[in-house]
């Protein structure tokens, strides 16, 4: 097995620890950032890793920053505009699932983030070309194909997470990758209505033409599915001429383990808690996010341009707070205790604009500091309740869900709010925040008594962690010795 390492692991990845104290003397620091266990090298990956879904958040926000755009140039209804969005969510709720199985079972990760990101480039072209010929069916088979590729990308994306950083900032590399690319949207909701602007003045169709420029960003998410997938590959043919060999198992795929359907049916309560909390926390969220500038002009009487500044303001907090949030969710822990906080916040931001005249820019950044925190600890306890090859389906799963939620909601929206006006729509928006802090609650107890460790402190998962990793190595080493002999 070993007579076909190549040079380059060879040198980087010596066998004992011994030699490999004394080759790292030896070599300076651009070799040292070629070895995939090194800090500088995984901060590398970690810039793809984040930017992979730049394309995917900066386009799926089109609709709204340049929401009067479309409902007036298009003349179209609220509730068909809604279509923009449900057409978006309906296919994941069942291929992000089967998305996600796919890639644990047949593709893998590497490719299955270089299809999504093909699917999200095609997908907004195809919304593009729609808008201009002023196609509602075009402009929703786009957003379905853009909605395949968005939702399995951030599947995809939480898998390399996990992989990559677990048991060592991988709260903080949740929020930091949440952070930059909602760079994207935030981008997004301050650039497209300035670019559709400066067009109006030479083009005739404005609109489709900005979304055509849109689809740029598309394209670098794909370059860096790309150097994300070598880069990924590369460790993996280094890092595994360093594991005990066995008979052509891959020690670092867990032993050959593979995802069957049966496995979902016995998926714990506590990860179908966290799903729950999920899909009814960010109907709060998103779902809002994609009507609010209609609440913040007629309540509150901004202008397109000052509606659209703050509601990008979730998002723009985001960027600076997911990886502080992060960071100190790595140090501190408690899960479970950091959502429940989450939830109540947003639930209170909700309530201070539905009930109040106070300036929404106080209520839109207590919901970013919400979503913030969110981000960074209710996706990783995934990690913490499945094993490696159920990563992807189990968050393709999640997502699914989440999904369901949200297509349901989209059109339910543009319906209350066409009907019955915007009161009624925020009430909507806080039953759905209160389910998120019951469910919370809930998981919380759930977890105490079936010992999930799920709540846990940081300095208590390490020292389980520890004396886990401890005893799998012996057990490898005894599976070793036993095959030698």
């Amino acid at each position: 097995m070993m007579e076909n390492v190549d040079e380059e692991t060879t040198n980087l990845l010596p066998k004992s620890s011994s030699e490999a104290d004394e080759k790292k003397e030896e070599l300076g620091f651009w070799m040292r950032i070629r070895d995939p266990t090194n800090f500088f090298h995984r901060c590398i990956v970690l810039f793809f890793m984040c930017f992979l879904s730049f394309g995917s958040y900066f386009c799926f926000d089109n609709p709204t920053a340049l929401h009067r755009q479309f409902t007036r140039d298009l003349n179209i209804s609220e509730s068909s505009y809604m279509l923009l969005y449900s057409w978006y969510s309906w296919p994941t709720v069942v291929l992000c699932f089967f998305g996600g199985f796919i890639i644990d079972r047949v593709v893998g990760v590497r490719m299955g983030s270089i299809y999504c990101c093909l699917f999200l480039l095609v997908g907004q072209v195809v919304f593009a070309t729609g808008t201009f010929y002023n196609s509602l069916v075009a402009m929703c088979a786009g957003r379905f194909l853009f909605g395949i590729g968005g939702e399995t990308l951030a599947v995809a994306q939480n898998t390399y997470s996990v992989q990559w950083f677990a048991g060592k900032e991988l709260n903080f590399v949740f929020g930091l990758q949440l952070s930059m690319a909602r760079i994207g949207s935030t981008v997004n909701m301050n650039v497209m209505i300035p670019v559709y602007n400066s067009l109006s003045s030479y083009v005739s169709k404005p609109l489709a033409i900005s979304l055509f420029i849109a689809a740029a960003t598309c394209l670098f998410s794909l370059l860096c599915a790309l150097i994300l997938g070598w880069l990924d590959a590369r460790a993996h043919r280094i890092l595994r001429h360093r594991e005990l060999p066995s008979d052509g198992d891959d020690v670092t795929t867990g032993g050959g383990d593979v995802i069957k359907f049966s496995d979902v049916a016995k998926f714990n309560l506590q990860l179908w808690l966290i799903f729950l909390i999920c899909v009814t926390y960010y109907i709060g969220i998103f779902v809002f996010i994609g009507m609010a500038t209609i609440l913040f002009e007629e309540k509150f009487g901004f202008s397109p341009t000052q509606a659209t500044a703050v509601n990008s303001i979730v998002y723009l907090l985001s960027a600076p707070l997911s990886p502080i949030f992060g960071a100190i969710v790595d140090r501190m822990g408690r899960h479970i205790t950091c959502v429940c906080v989450a939830s109540s916040l947003g639930l209170f931001s909700h309530l201070l604009m539905a009930v109040t005249l106070l300036n929404p820019w106080i209520s839109m950044v207590l919901l970013g500091i919400s979503y913030s925190l969110v981000a960074c600890a209710l996706w990783p306890m995934v990690a913490y309740l499945v094993p490696k090859h159920q990563l992807c389906t189990a968050y393709g799963l999640m997502q699914s869900i989440q999904n369901l939620g949200m297509a349901v909601m989209s059109i339910l929206a543009g319906i209350i709010l066409d009907k019955y006006g915007l009161f009624y729509l925020q009430l909507t928006f806080l039953s759905f925040l209160s389910v998120s802090v019951m469910l919370s609650l809930l998981l919380g107890i759930v977890d105490a008594r079936r010992e999930s460790n799920l709540n846990i402190s940081a300095k208590r998962r390490q020292s389980i962690e520890n004396s886990t990793s401890s005893a799998a190595y012996d057990r490898d080493v005894n599976n070793y010795e036993a095959l030698q002999s």
